[in-house]
């Protein structure tokens, strides 16, 4: 049997598991092992093994837990309330203003807490029920919300990126400020057409009644200094590592250590609390864990077979296509499997295939892993089987219906893919701050 048919059966068990509803990590993990023992018998184990010392070896992973830890406890902590109030007080007076807060909510808890859930979740029980409340246009402010928690895998510091990062070996730090320009970007083209479309349809996002901004300047200025309580740790956390002084994993452990001290200051740290966040951490840093190993063991069979070498030969040789073509190809495959596979299944599937073929190419993988990530966000929303659709439908309530979060998003689709453009036509917006932190 040539190698091609046997890297075909590979992923065709693999899709073939992930339908039967198995595990992620388990489904990679067990065709990776299983095809390198019948490839090359007893002595197969050793690419496992090798593949776990590996990652055990791979010190920036030590980041994954604090970042995962910081976040839980600003919002377990109830900090993003605090966060809401001060965007419904000094924006409620712009028309559509509460959803232009919405995006800033969603870009700081980004910075807090790099999953799309995170976002997902607060902005759809604190954010959703008072935008409805106030008039706003249901099916806007439901591509609002999930539009705006897709941000948290491309805005540092992304969860997602670190897998990019193990599974690439691309440095984490050049990653994660390789997405920081783009999802600011991008969040800024979200409040450009939610202020255009509210300026054009002024029912769509009134402003507030004259007495809910009636607040005093002494308020106003109490809610910013708690609003802006995570930008402050973000930063604390984020300047010391860009000016060099300290490395990736000590910024980390930085940012988690001062989220904490926030929490205990403000009175917000109780023993559930504490409890809740940590238990949350060790779960999502284990999952996590055990999807890279399984990612390795998978990607490292894929080398032995020369898979890639195969698959660069037919896009270039067979089907003539040029590198941008081979490109384009593969993001839209991104958008095909995103239908029914999360952001980290899509990751460790094709990855083993993708990246090496785009370095291949001549592509630079920071850029890709930007690329991949807005992608990824694009997929989360395209029905009929998009994460972010089913979640929202979990959390919304009863007079959002199915059909109003299908119809929500195809705004948002299109800045998505309007974003992906210019990133891939001006790779600087990308590549620039990484280039200029670490040539300096």
């Amino acid at each position: 049997m040539s190698y091609e048919m046997i890297a075909l059966m590979m992923f065709s068990s693999l899709m073939l598991l992930l339908f039967t509803g198995q595990r992620v990590f388990a489904a990679i993990g067990f065709v990776g092992a299983a095809s390198s023992m019948m490839l090359w018998g007893v002595g197969g184990v050793d690419i496992a093994f090798a593949s776990a010392i590996k990652l055990m070896k791979w010190y920036p992973l030590l980041t994954l837990p604090m970042f995962i830890f910081m976040g839980y406890v600003l919002s377990e902590s109830k900090i993003a309330d605090d966060l809401y109030k001060m965007f419904h007080v000094w924006f409620g007076g712009l028309r559509g203003g509460l959803a232009v807060g919405t995006i800033g909510l969603m870009v700081l808890i980004s910075a807090m807490n790099g999953l799309s859930v995170a976002g997902m979740a607060i902005g759809a029980t604190i954010a959703l029920p008072e935008l409805l409340r106030r008039g706003y246009d249901k099916r806007m402010v439901t591509g609002v919300i999930q539009a705006g928690s897709s941000l948290g895998i491309l805005i540092p510091p992304s969860v997602v990126l670190v897998l990019y990062a193990m599974i690439a070996r691309q440095p984490v730090g050049q990653l994660w400020l390789a997405g920081l320009f783009p999802g600011l970007m991008m969040a800024g083209v979200f409040i450009l057409y939610i202020v255009i479309r509210c300026k054009i349809n002024p029912s769509l996002g009134p402003v507030l009644s004259e007495q809910e901004r009636q607040v005093p300047m002494a308020e106003k200025l109490r809610l910013l200094g708690a609003g802006l309580l995570p930008v402050i740790i973000f930063a604390t956390m984020m300047v010391p590592f860009v000016k060099g002084w300290t490395s990736l994993v000590e910024s980390s452990a930085i940012g988690a250590l001062t989220a904490l001290a926030a929490a205990i200051l403000r009175r917000r740290m109780s023993r559930k609390v504490f409890e809740v966040s940590v238990r949350q951490t060790l779960g999502i840093s284990c999952m996590f864990m055990w999807i890279i190993l399984a990612a390795l063991c998978f990607g490292a069979v894929f080398d032995g077979l020369g898979a890639v070498k195969a698959i660069e030969g037919f896009f270039i040789g067979e089907m003539g296509l040029s590198p941008w073509g081979v490109l384009i190809l593969m993001q839209i495959s991104y958008l095909i499997l995103g239908t029914f596979l999360d952001d980290t299944a899509m990751l460790v599937i094709v990855a083993p295939l993708y990246v090496p073929l785009v370095g291949a190419l001549g592509f630079d993988l920071i850029w890709y892993g930007v690329l991949y990530t807005i992608t990824c966000q694009i997929a989360y929303m395209t029905p009929p089987f998009g994460y972010n659709l089913f979640l929202m439908r979990a959390l919304a309530p009863p007079q959002i219906t199915i059909r109003d979060i299908y119809a929500s998003i195809w705004p948002f689709v299109g800045l998505m893919i309007l974003s992906l453009v210019l990133v891939m036509m001006f790779p600087q917006i990308a590549l620039w701050l990484p280039n200029y932190v670490y040539g300096n």
